[in-house]
């Protein structure tokens, strides 16, 4: 049997950029990616800390070292600049493998930067 769990979290990413005007997604430095062990393309779920808002959408690596944290498309109306978010990433594993694994959580800072 295949549970979904969490995989891994940015915890408290700020905003830097919403694009109305676009196809779709949310744009993530790099740098962040790399630390959460996500992938462009990857779905993840959205939770804003500011409104409450909680939807769903899929990565596009954005500058390495950049700090970019960018709503893009529909997404983009459920955002403003400056608000607090939480990006999960979730997958799906065997029910013994799961109750072992532990998830990365990745803790930047204010400017979205790795301490």
């Amino acid at each position: 049997m295949l549970v979904e769990v969490l995989k891994s979290k940015l915890h408290r990413v700020r905003v830097t950029q919403a694009e109305l005007h676009y196809v779709g997604s949310i744009t993530i430095d790099e740098d962040l990616l790399d630390a959460a062990d996500m992938i462009a393309g990857q779905r993840v779920q959205i939770v804003n800390i500011n409104n409450g808002e909680r939807f769903e959408t899929y990565i596009i690596k954005g500058e390495r070292g950049s700090g970019q944290i960018c709503l893009n498309g529909p997404a983009a109306r459920k955002v403003q600049m400056g608000d607090i978010l939480i990006v999960i990433a979730y997958a799906y594993m065997e029910w013994e493998e799961a109750k072992q694994f532990q998830p990365r959580l990745v803790f930047p800072d204010e400017n979205n930067r790795l301490v």
